[in-house]
């Protein structure tokens, strides 16, 4: 059974805001630790928000307290009159996360029976020490990179399978595949954007996040490819261009990386066109349809490949561009 850092820093937190509020002869010190575990979040972002959130909410139980129980008595049926205004109140000013953490402050108000000013600054000293530890053990939050790194690489070998299997389509007409890749990896799209989101949310300061781009430049890659399945099943009938295709396309299964050199391909793809249309006009309708279908299809992975042009600078230097168009 695999511990989580967040059942780890809950169990570091709860101790030490105890032991805080208990050296410092806060009366309902046990509270500082209940606190300290409603404020544990799975990111720095959300953890500065809630805590924030349940400061004021915690704040606002205080005042709210003070008016209802020195007015109305220290009674359950004021404490459920209480909050049945309290809680519509903190959802319209935004600081529902604060509910849970508000409602243990107003308890121990209640259980006080009175709320004499001591007592008042006492659970202020409270709210600091809970909210407070809860904050500062939830600063340390551990790299994602790995993960992300890990969804990468599965990711790419799911798009040169899904590509090999294009090229194979083409060229033998013939699909065994099962295609289990195109479930992964909506999957591993899905996990990766979640797992962006939160990382994202550790940086404070940082505006970019290195991955958030990659990903989403693979989603729109692989909308494409969904696209491009039904035109290459389609395929009536084979000809030269379409084994050339076909080559083309195995090429582009052993080529998928992080890096950018979508120059190369489209530059292959420019004289692919070119032998495409000086191909002799077709003179049937299943030489037709076969056209069509793979000049639908050149436009595609056209559209595929400027997706990734335009996610980074090119890896290819102009070196090699210059070598590309004398060849």
């Amino acid at each position: 059974m695999k511990i989580g850092y967040r059942t780890i820093k809950t169990a570091i937190g709860t101790p030490i805001a105890i032991s805080i509020a208990q050296l410092l002869g806060v009366s309902n010190f046990v509270s500082a630790g209940i606190l300290t575990i409603l404020c544990i979040q799975p990111s720095r972002k959300r953890s500065v928000l809630s805590a924030w959130d349940r400061f004021l909410a915690c704040i606002l139980a205080i005042l709210f307290s003070i008016v209802f129980f020195e007015l109305l008595g220290y009674s359950p049926l004021v404490v459920g009159i209480m909050l049945a205004v309290f809680i519509p109140i903190t959802v319209y000013l935004k600081i529902a996360q604060g509910i849970t953490t508000s409602t243990v402050i107003i308890l121990n108000l209640y259980s006080a029976g009175s709320i004499p000013i001591p007592f008042i600054f006492d659970q202020f000293l409270l709210i600091l020490i809970g909210i407070g530890t809860g904050l500062l053990v939830n600063l340390y939050m551990p790299s994602l990179d790995k993960k992300l790194k890990s969804k990468q690489k599965a990711l790419e070998k799911n798009f040169q399978v899904i590509l090999h299997e294009i090229a194979l389509y083409i060229k033998e007409d013939n699909m065994t595949w099962d295609g289990k890749e195109l479930t992964t990896t909506e999957e591993l799209l899905d996990e990766a954007a979640d797992i962006v989101e939160v990382d994202r949310e550790n940086h404070l300061l940082r505006s970019k996040h290195p991955y958030y781009d990659y990903f989403k430049m693979r989603a729109k890659q692989f909308e494409l490819l969904q696209q491009m399945l039904p035109l290459v099943t389609r395929l009536p009938k084979k000809d030269a261009i379409s084994e050339q295709i076909a080559a083309f396309f195995e090429e582009l299964s052993q080529s998928v990386h992080p890096g950018n050199t979508a120059i190369i391909y489209l530059e292959e793809l420019k004289a692919l066109r070119i032998a495409f249309h000086e191909k002799e006009l077709p003179k049937t309708k299943e030489e037709f349809e076969t056209r069509a279908s793979l000049y639908q299809l050149l436009h595609e992975i056209e559209e595929y490949l400027l997706i990734k042009k335009k996610f980074k600078k090119s890896d290819v230097d102009k070196k090699s561009k210059r070598e590309i168009n004398t060849n």
